[in-house]
């Protein structure tokens, strides 16, 4: 074989080699003993090996194109924490016509035994179907006979009639991966818009030509053979304020621009929002909804009969939506059915409910739009182009003299003006029906803010008595209202509240403004708490941190490649004063604190003494940005750190003399 040929030879078998699945059981001790000091050395379990494919295919029994995609994985399991990793879920789609199927599924444990590998085969019946919502199925199984040190490997395939998407690749995940390749086929006729996201970079990537890999109507079609593969991959850490781990795990995602059809003509999938704009204003689930004026037009004037200006109208219609439509927990852009059946039914999904908010407001003459977004957990938009997937979610913006208010109707619980929190996600698109389309930020339009002010006095047997008093509002408010509302009573939801808190207390309560959700949350509590048994009159400790103390840094990554997303600035204070029975000392006291996030980001000021013989402390704590980016992190972290540190010290009094 001379020298050119050989070295072809030789590219054409690493090209084969390198895009190829691995045989299922063949464990090998390599993979038993696998040191995971190679990659992560606190890793419960790790990705030994993951091969997946995708290709679209014709169906001969229906002659329908399907997406076929098969995926393969073997995991080593380090310990009993890994066991977790062998509870699989896998998640497939349906609509009214269309559904994805799972077949071929077969999974086995592997364990060393007397220096043999023995395979446990799972039994098909430990496969069970999960029904999680009307679009949405979960096929689970657990691995069998898991030990510490056993290797599972699993594999399935999976036929979607969902081409538009082709099939999303995430390289990483929740623990480190060895090597992950995904090889797809993708015929000729078909043009995607293809991105890889996250932090994490391709380590290889191969394309050839596959000949013929489709016939459709008797013509042969090649294929685009493209191998993406990634090694030594970390495990991506979720930490807590961040919106869908999507946005940010190294995922491979694909979208249909558009195909080419056999006669010659084209058939666009990406286009722009001046067709988008008029496909939603003539659809009966969305534009023709939000055109109903008639639906509420003789119920305005009852409604509104109260209003002297535009702002209380809005609220006014804002308010009887509320009450008239119960959101049904469903998310949607389109309404179900027609805004006057869920009227009539008083319930609806998330469109239904603000489509009857947006055509109730134009009943009442005000400027109203609707606004499509996608939730926190379901992602960013893509902002390059319209893709419609990408919206699951509706809302309603009023325009009043120069200013503008996003509302949801779902939530009775939050004030006008005021998103659920899990709406406020970058950017979403205002659809007008007589103008173009655009983008609007969703931020909450109000800060979350706490104050607790406590004033007491201590006995001569070491009990605090005195009262705490909080004031919410925003999103604080909004929790706390929840959290009452769950139980038949304020008087049980202070009572389980009693229970819960070993230190402290209550021994009466007055709760304003439960319903007044415009208003600040306002709780008084008489309490009582024991700070020492009496028995040292002549010194004792006394911590002041006994109010949302900060035991634990919610920061603990060495490095976080994503941004810190808290949904909205937040402000926290703090204000306790005990008058003491005598006259003491002070020894020792926390130490005072005024430190600052860079860019004026937020600040810690603690402020502690004794004045004649009465203790005080004054803490504020405030985030004045909704999102912190990753460069930011470890301020964040040694803020936290800082603080913890502080709140560990305590009063130390003795007994003037």
């Amino acid at each position: 074989m001379n020298k050119t040929l050989a070295i072809l030879f030789l590219l054409f078998l690493s090209l084969s080699t390198h895009a190829q699945n691995f045989n299922f059981g063949a464990i090998t001790y390599d993979d038993y003993e696998f040191d995971r000091k190679k990659l992560d050395s606190n890793a419960n379990a790790i990705v030994l090996k993951e091969f997946g494919t995708a290709s679209i295919q014709r169906d001969d029994n229906t002659g329908s194109l399907e997406l076929i995609f098969e995926h393969h994985v073997k995991i080593k399991i380090y310990n009993k924490e890994g066991f977790k990793e062998a509870n699989i879920v896998i998640p497939t789609y349906k609509d009214e016509s269309r559904e994805e199927t799972i077949s071929d599924l077969k999974a086995s444990t592997f364990n060393y035994v007397d220096n043999n590998f023995v395979e446990t085969v799972m039994d098909k019946k430990a496969i069970f179907v999960e029904n999680r919502s009307k679009y949405t199925i979960l096929t689970k199984f657990t691995l069998p006979n898991l030990k510490e040190g056993s290797v599972i490997e699993y594999s399935y395939r999976l036929k979607s009639p969902n081409l538009f998407n082709f099939k999303t690749w995430e390289f990483q995940s929740n623990i480190p991966k060895v090597i992950s390749e995904y090889l797809v086929y993708i015929p000729g006729i078909y043009n995607y818009n293809v991105s890889l996201r996250g932090f994490q970079k391709l380590t290889d990537q191969k394309v050839e030509l596959s000949k013929e890999c489709l016939r459709l109507s008797g013509v042969a079609i090649d294929c685009s053979k493209i191998n993406y593969m990634m090694k030594n991959i970390p495990a991506f850490i979720e930490e807590d304020n961040m919106t869908a781990p999507s946005n940010f795990k190294s995922a491979i995602y694909f979208e249909l621009s558009d195909v080419q059809n056999l006669n010659g003509g084209k058939t666009s999938y990406t286009k722009t929002w001046k067709d988008v704009d008029y496909e939603l204003s003539s659809y009966k689930t969305l534009g023709d909804q939000m055109k109903r004026k008639d639906v509420f037009k003789d119920l305005i004037p009852e409604i509104t009969k109260e209003s002297t200006n535009d702002l209380d109208k809005a609220k006014a219609v804002y308010n009887y939506i509320k009450k008239q439509i119960k959101w049904n927990n469903y998310y949607g852009k389109y309404s179900e059915d027609n805004i006057k059946k869920a009227l009539e039914n008083r319930s609806g999904n998330v469109a239904d409910v603000n489509l009857s908010l947006i055509a109730a407001l134009s009943a009442a003459g005000l400027d109203a739009e609707a606004v499509i977004l996608s939730t926190r957990d379901n992602g960013t938009v893509n902002k390059l182009y319209p893709v419609m997937s990408d919206f699951n979610y509706l809302v309603a913006k009023v325009n009043i003299a120069d200013k503008s208010y996003l509302l949801d109707a779902t939530e009775p619980l939050l004030p006008f003006g005021l998103l659920p929190l899990r709406c406020i996600n970058d950017q979403g698109r205002v659809i007008n029906l007589k103008k173009p389309s655009y983008w609007i930020d969703l931020k909450a339009s109000q800060k979350t803010t706490t104050n607790y002010i406590l004033t007491g006095k201590m006995t001569t047997d070491g009990k605090i008595i005195g009262t705490l008093t909080t004031h919410t509002m925003g999103y604080a408010a909004y929790s706390k209202r929840k959290d009452i509302l769950k139980y038949s009573s304020p008087e049980e939801y202070v009572e389980k509240l009693d229970e819960r808190l070993t230190r402290i207390k209550i021994l009466d309560h007055k709760i304003s403004n439960l319903d007044s959700v415009e208003n600040s949350l306002i709780e008084k509590y008489e309490v009582e708490f024991t700070i020492n048994d009496g028995t040292n009159k002549d010194q004792f400790y006394f911590s002041p941190f006994f109010i949302n103390t900060i035991s634990k840094n919610p920061f603990n990554l060495n490095e976080r490649t994503y941004p810190v997303d808290l949904g909205a600035a937040s402000d926290e204070r703090i204000i306790v004063s005990v008058l003491l029975p005598e006259k003491y000392q002070l020894i020792e006291k926390p130490k005072d604190m005024a430190i600052a996030l860079p860019n004026a980001g937020g600040r810690y000021i603690l402020q502690t003494g004794l004045d004649e013989n009465t203790i005080s402390m004054s803490q504020i704590l405030q985030f004045n940005n909704a999102i912190y980016q990753p460069e930011e992190y470890l301020f964040l972290k040694e803020f936290y750190s800082k603080i913890i540190q502080n709140q560990k010290t305590e009063f130390l009094l003795k007994k003037a003399n």
